[in-house]
């Protein structure tokens, strides 16, 4: 609590005393309207990117032995026991404009080849989709197990295809892990910094960069401890819809434990 209280103070004591300028002045910059726009765009859109690739992944996992799923389970975990940093500079390695991924693409295609797959917004969403997916997994794949498979049973006695079972039995009994987790990876992203920093281009520039803009370049503390308040309470009412979804997920899912 020390810390989180010392960035509230200097956000509000200046040197004339206790004062809401730096809030008022963050309101009337469009260089943090604009920032907090990308923050909540680049967030939303790993967390739909990482909801995409996990629940494919949570689905196959659902479907394994016990023993399978263990051992699927720790490749899943594989890539979050990296370091982030690590990690940034291996997509750099790959998306650079020599990267391994244009040069594999000019072989193909016989001309040489060079997206742009970095310093951009896609290279700052594959890396946090990449940060995220474990995150994305591991609820969904809660949400799935805890369905009761006489469902899939008297669905498949009924003459039901496959696509039929996933869109009225699989999705919605599924949804409250789904958006539990599409909430938290919503919240998760909000806060990153070295992802943008490094594989981001100026802008793409978050929250966090902002903070780190006012800290290190204008040396206003005012304006970056005022950054961080806001922040923080926009994480604060995003985690609290998280959890109250989780809260249903586990009261949706007990009875069908149960039953099994």
């Amino acid at each position: 609590m020390v810390p989180l209280t010392y960035v509230v103070y200097t956000s509000i004591w200046t040197a004339n005393g206790p004062s809401l300028s730096a809030y008022q002045r963050l309101l009337g910059s469009s260089l943090f309207l604009r920032t907090l726009w990308n923050t909540f765009e680049i967030s939303i859109s790993a967390a739909a990117a990482s909801l995409l690739l996990g629940y494919p992944i949570a689905m196959h996992l659902a479907r394994q032995t016990s023993r399978a799923r263990a051992v699927c389970s720790v490749l899943v975990l594989v890539p979050f026991w990296t370091s982030i940093l690590v990690k940034s500079y291996a997509f750099t390695v790959l998306f650079g404009r020599e990267g391994l991924i244009n040069q594999l693409l000019s072989v193909m295609f016989f001309q040489r080849i060079e997206l742009p797959l970095l310093f951009n917004r896609f290279g700052v969403i594959v890396g946090m989709t990449n940060y995220l997916i474990p995150f994305i997994v591991f609820p969904v794949l809660a949400s799935l197990l805890a369905i009761d498979r006489s469902l899939y049973l008297a669905a498949e006695i009924a003459g039901a295809k496959p696509p039929r079972i996933f869109f009225q039995i699989t999705l919605p009994l599924s949804a409250p892990g789904v958006i539990a987790a599409a909430f938290s990876t919503t919240v998760m992203s909000l806060g990153f910094f070295v992802i943008p920093a490094l594989l981001g281009g100026r802008k793409d520039a978050m929250m966090s960069n902002l903070v780190d803009f006012y800290t290190r370049e204008t040396l206003d503390w005012n304006m970056a401890s005022a950054i961080g308040v806001i922040l923080l309470g926009i994480v604060t009412l995003c985690a609290l819809g998280a959890d109250l979804f989780q809260k249903r997920d586990t009261k949706a899912g007990t009875p069908a434990s149960a039953v099994s």
